[in-house]
């Protein structure tokens, strides 16, 4: 940060410009700072006179000068606190919402990203699929679960995680969330539970909801959802089923380890208890830990899809189911609960994974994320954040002294009003206890430029709090 700035030849503009306006002077001063600010005579850190100085430079009342510094505050144009004197904040990128959004950082999307080649390669196998499928075959009612073909696919997706996938226990789906929503309906009555992370997917929120399905929140630790917490649900609230999100936990993107997935997956054998595992972002990381699926088979329901790493609009899901049997099960669910998968979409979704689109999206996408992190660890390097390389989102908690007395609330409010919009962590709580902090999403349709952009205003207001309980000098 700079010294108090002695800048003859700037104050000499401003007292030019007081004595030619008939413009409040309080109201012009702030005009001048963002004026200076606009084209460079000031900079942001640079230190201000105080009121008293100010006010002789000027020859302004103190009582005009300090208004003046209120309504520059107003503004966003300066802080004034303890210790610190009156500084430039600068002036934060106007960012958009939805409907034009340049900041929308609440949808967890992947990123789109900006390669034109393969933009084109999927357009070229999209109108190639239009052009030679059987378009009736398209728009006929099709078995719940999918075609032999689309099954082969997908079996041959789920071996990158489970190498000895059997093409006879997939379905495929339209949507993670649709299988998510088969799948509580079949093993959970109205009134029974189900384990799940204290901080989960929201959806699964909802979900329980409207199905009557009571949730019972498992604590976290670094290594995942807490065994003895797990075993005592079975034992003594007999828990019916355990939902996982194990890999990037949507929202703290916490991965289990290995040794945490073999005692949930011990615990779970022990008493017979199906596993839901949502592992919707399996495909992004290079390396991991088995899913709980290799460990305990028989009882592991196994979920993924495209929505986490090609598109949010593809809708669709493949599942792992434990057996034969169970297989044909979730599938009369499906067909009671939600409506046959597009055989559109999933003939697309066919293509790019026979013929290899997926894989070069899936590692576009890989690729944008990691830059997009990489901004994220520029711009909140003073913040102890919780993130991946490959992920797309990332985790703020706002506590200790970096978060300038910030709450989660007031921070997602307050960024929403600046046109960036983050997740508080209430939305996420399954416990009651929400702790302090927000999610961030990098993905979506924002440019990587946006995305940087929007990481330097979050850090701009955690570094230059201006809500009601922060302390600034009038």
């Amino acid at each position: 940060m700079s010294e108090n700035i002695a800048m003859p030849t700037l104050f000499h503009h401003w007292r030019r410009r007081l004595a030619g306006s008939d413009r409040p002077a309080y109201l012009l001063v702030a005009d001048l700072i963002a004026d200076d600010l606009r084209t460079g005579r000031l900079a942001p850190r640079d230190r201000l006179p105080t009121l008293r100085e100010l006010a002789e430079t000027l020859g302004l009342n103190y009582t005009t000068v300090a208004r003046a510094y209120a309504e520059a505050r107003k503004r966003g144009l300066i802080d004034s606190r303890p210790g610190f004197g009156t500084v430039v904040r600068g002036i934060s990128p106007s960012l958009r919402l939805r409907g034009g959004s340049a900041a929308e950082m609440t949808m967890n999307l992947p990123p789109e990203p900006a390669d034109a080649a393969l933009l084109e390669r999927m357009h070229e196998s999209a109108a190639r699929l239009m052009a030679q499928g059987d378009l009736y075959q398209f728009l006929r009612y099709q078995d719940f679960g999918g075609t032999p073909e689309d099954k082969d696919a997908a079996a041959a997706w789920l071996r990158r995680r489970l190498p000895d996938c059997d093409v006879s226990r997939v379905l495929v789906c339209p949507g993670i969330h649709s299988a998510l929503a088969a799948l509580f309906s079949q093993l959970a009555r109205p009134g029974e539970a189900v384990c799940v992370e204290s901080l989960t997917y929201p959806g699964i929120k909802a979900m329980a909801a409207q199905l009557g399905v009571q949730l019972l929140p498992l604590p976290l630790d670094d290594d995942g959802p807490q065994p003895d917490a797990f075993e005592h649900a079975c034992k003594a609230l007999k828990c019916r089923a355990l939902y996982l999100n194990p890999t990037m936990l949507n929202p703290t993107t916490l991965t289990v380890t290995r040794a945490r997935r073999e005692a949930l997956a011990d615990v779970a054998l022990r008493y017979a208890v199906p596993i839901i595992e949502d592992d919707a972002y399996a495909m992004l990381p290079r390396t991991m830990p088995s899913p709980l699926a290799a460990l305990a088979p028989d009882l592991t329901y196994y979920v993924t899809g495209f929505s986490k790493c090609l598109g949010a609009g593809l809708r669709t899901a493949y599942v792992r189911c434990p057996n034969v049997q169970q297989t044909q099960r979730l599938a009369g669910a499906l067909r009671s609960t939600t409506v046959m998968a597009s055989p559109v979409t999933n003939a697309l979704a066919t293509m790019w994974v026979n013929d290899g689109t997926a894989e070069a999206m899936l590692q576009s996408i890989r690729t944008e994320s990691m830059a997009r992190q990489a901004l994220a660890a520029t711009h909140l390097a003073a913040h102890s954040f919780q993130s991946q390389p490959e992920a797309f989102h990332l985790w703020l908690p706002m506590n200790g002294a970096a978060a300038n007395g910030w709450s989660g609330v007031e921070f997602a409010s307050y960024l929403r009003s600046q046109g960036v919009g983050v997740v508080a962590a209430a939305a996420f709580s399954t416990d009651g206890d929400p702790p302090e902090a927000v999610r961030i999403c990098l993905g979506g349709k924002i440019s990587r430029d946006d995305c940087g952009d929007a990481l330097r205003l979050i850090a701009d207001t955690l570094a230059h709090p201006r809500h009601p309980h922060a302390t600034v000098m009038q």
